[in-house]
């Protein structure tokens, strides 16, 4: 079984400790069996305070770095010398050294601190929560800081923006390792959405609507049945009995992105369900995406997260899936 070691530092924030534990912890296979072993560690086995009005205890200390396949360090809000010098103090330095090599490294929010502190981010792309960015570049500039997205994916190194961004972080892994179905059932029981891209923006003006404001909701309900189908702006509007302008700027106001953009989200999210868990050609996935044709869809997911679609499927088909058809 796959075993995440979580990493609390003294002044972890309480939310994004229980992430991981959280996440993984209800992520099962086929048969209902666990798909991780969570547990968690301190530098010395010791209680570690929390930025909240409390403590927490663990019942293993940094020797537990050792066992891990993947380690996941949340944030802190006292990181001292680390965020203020670029350096670890001696027994956290201590610790991290404890990791072995190959073991995948995953931090949310100012925990990317410590790994750039520790050399682990250098040369490489990382982020963290948007206000710390600009700092965090300067204190480590040789790491590629991207400070508008919620999460970074550098293969055995994975870097989150703060809170929330931790959870998509989490569920990416997981669906990394096990394809969009466990991902989806990790994210129903957890009740949260089952897929952000990590190149979303962090930070995005949404003005809320007033309450007698009418929504766009029905219509992106109505769209997400229809996806296959052409679905113009003008029909969109229509359905939403609004004008084209009134729908696209309310649209933007509720989603944060326009009305197109979000139409190739949803079908981006339905062509890789189609590709993991059906065995459709890349053509027949096309069309049900809606995308009309494979160079269509190939370009599309190309764009989003550098791939075509058949290195996707070989890539996050889950194990033991029936084999890939012919000409797909």
């Amino acid at each position: 079984m796959h075993r995440i070691v979580v990493f609390a530092l003294d002044g972890v924030i309480p939310f994004e400790l229980g992430i991981p534990a959280r996440i993984f912890g209800v992520a099962r296979g086929p048969d209902r069996k666990p798909l991780y072993e969570v547990i968690t560690c301190t530098v010395d086995g010791g209680p570690v305070r929390t930025d909240a009005d409390f403590s927490i205890s663990v019942e293993h200390g940094a020797e537990a770095l050792a066992t891990a396949d993947t380690v996941v360090i949340p944030a802190t809000h006292a990181l001292g010398p680390i965020s203020l010098e670029g350096r670890l103090p001696g027994p956290l330095a201590e610790a991290i050294a404890r990791i072995r090599p190959g073991t995948r490294l995953v931090s949310i929010c100012t925990a990317a601190y410590v790994l750039a502190a520790a050399g682990l981010l250098d040369g490489r792309p990382a982020t963290t929560h948007w206000s710390h960015a600009e700092s965090f570049q300067m204190l480590f500039p040789q790491v590629k800081v991207d400070p508008n997205v919620l999460f970074v994916d550098d293969g055995d190194v994975l870097t989150s923006a703060g809170v929330a961004a931790g959870v998509d972080l989490c569920l990416h892994i997981v669906r990394r390792d096990h394809g969009s179905e466990t991902a989806n059932m990790v994210a129903r029981s957890c009740v949260v959405p089952p897929w952000r891209d990590g190149g979303q923006a962090q930070f995005i003006e949404r003005p809320i609507p007033e309450p007698s404001t009418a929504t766009t909701a029905a219509t992106r309900a109505w769209a997400l049945e229809r996806l296959h189908l052409p679905l113009p702006l003008v029909e969109l509007a229509a359905h939403a009995r609004m004008s084209r302008r009134t729908f696209t700027r309310r649209f933007r106001d509720e989603m944060g992105v326009s009305p197109g953009q979000w139409l190739i989200l949803q079908r981006l999210e339905l062509a890789r369900r189609l590709l993991e868990a059906s065995d459709l050609p890349v053509d027949g996935v096309a069309l049900r995406a809606g995308f009309g044709t494979a160079a269509s869809l190939r370009q599309h997911l190309h764009a989003a997260i550098g791939i075509s679609p058949m290195a996707y499927r070989r890539t996050f088909r889950p194990a033991g899936s029936a084999p890939e058809p012919a000409g797909a």
